[in-house]
Parts: C-alpha cells; sequence; structure tokens
C-alpha cells in the first residue's frame, strides 16, 4: 500500500512539474513574442518607406476561395498606394492612413477617378477586411496591442537562424469579436513579416498573406501616392 502511494504521489509531482514548466514556457514564448512584435513596430518606425509585393489567400470553409496580388507602396507620412494585378488587374487605390475616404483609379494611365467611404462595403476582402485593415503597419500594431492575449492564452515561438515563428490567440482584427489563431513568421534580415496565417477558433483557415518581397527606403515620392 506504501509503494502504491509512492508512485502515486511520483506520478503527481511529475504531472504537476510538466504543468509548471508547460506554464513557465508559455509565459516565456509570451514575453518573446512580445520583444519580436517591438522589434517589427521599429522597423517600420525606422522605414522612410516600405514597397512589399504582397499575395493574399482566402478560404472558405477551410478551402482556397480567392486569391489576390498586389503592390502596396507606404511612407512615413501616412500615405499608401495599392497596385492590383488580381484578381482588378491595372486597378489603382490611393489612401492616408486614419482618413475615411479612399480614391480609385480604374485604369492606371488613364485620369478617371473615384473617391469612396473607406468604410464602403464594395472595398471589403473575402473575410471582411477593409483595405485600410490589410498593410503591413496595421497588421503589426494589432499584434502589439494584442498583447494581453498572447500572455493569457497559448502561445509558442521557434527561432530559426534567418527567422522567426510564432502563434498566439488574439481577437479578430476586423471586428475585435471572435477570438482568433495566428501562425507568423517574421525574417530576422528586416524584422518585417513574411507570412501571416489566420485561423478561427476551431482552426480552420481564414486567409494567408504572404509577402514575397521588401524594399525599404526607396525614397518614394508624395506625388506617386497621390491620385
Amino acid at each position: 500500500m506504501i509503494k502504491s502511494f509512492s508512485i502515486i504521489t511520483s506520478i503527481a509531482l511529475i504531472f504537476l512539474r510538466g504543468a509548471e514548466t508547460k506554464q513557465l514556457s508559455e509565459e516565456s514564448s509570451a514575453s518573446r513574442i512580445l520583444a519580436v512584435a517591438q522589434k517589427m513596430i521599429s522597423a517600420v518606425k525606422e522605414a522612410d518607406d516600405i514597397i512589399s509585393e504582397t499575395e493574399i489567400i482566402y478560404y472558405k470553409k477551410g478551402k482556397e476561395d480567392k486569391r489576390y496580388r498586389l503592390t502596396y507602396f507606404y511612407k512615413q507620412n501616412g500615405l499608401s498606394r495599392l497596385n492590383f494585378s488580381r484578381p482588378y488587374p491595372g486597378v489603382t487605390v490611393f489612401y492616408k492612413v486614419g482618413d475615411k475616404k479612399l480614391t480609385v483609379k480604374p485604369f492606371r494611365f488613364l485620369p478617371l477617378k473615384f473617391s469612396f467611404s473607406i468604410y464602403n462595403p464594395m472595398f471589403k476582402s473575402p473575410s471582411g477586411q477593409r483595405i485600410d485593415q490589410a498593410d503591413v503597419e496595421y497588421i503589426i500594431k494589432f499584434l502589439y496591442k494584442n498583447i494581453k492575449w498572447i500572455q493569457k492564452r497559448e502561445s509558442e515561438l521557434f527561432e530559426e537562424e534567418n527567422r522567426i515563428k510564432f502563434m498566439f490567440w488574439a481577437r479578430d482584427y476586423v471586428e475585435n469579436k471572435n477570438l482568433e489563431k495566428y501562425r507568423v513568421l517574421v525574417s530576422k534580415k528586416n524584422w518585417l513579416p513574411v507570412q501571416i496565417e489566420r485561423y478561427d477558433f476551431e482552426d480552420t483557415p481564414i486567409e494567408t498573406f504572404v509577402f514575397k518581397k521588401y524594399t525599404i527606403n526607396s525614397h518614394l515620392k508624395d506625388e506617386f501616392l497621390l491620385p
């Protein structure tokens, strides 16, 4: 009987130690994710301008539904430009971070242009995001603002020679309502995201951002970012 009690006690201690180790590991990964997020924010703040070639994959019921390709131009003063190549080849969108209006040029080499509210549902993505919720700066700031969720729930981080991969839970960045899972791949070369995957609570994919190429500090002129 004493021997059985000892075995049970040993198993209980192993379990408790394992639970404690897991808790410490999650707290450690959360703090490391915060440190990476701070480096990502600094990278954006220190860049005068950023150009990124981006592909966005949207899913429906867990299967790929639509695929967008665009080039995103951003300056530190908030001026932004999106050149679409798929599914709207030739369409260009201009806006300034914080403004309530955007301008659309349906034909890149013609002066024709139209002004719309940034909340116009016509400019929402298949997953419901506004056009100003899909840029690098917005996503990085969202990550940083949601650090309290990262600290409360399961998270993980893996560091490789040239990049860092991490996973965390947070409120969705579209309406800040639903709890979702995010997987992020960050380049240690420039501390900008390479890939961001978004999943719902049931671990079903919602969308994937792939940032294929960055050009930083290319001396973009304001005139290029104005309609």
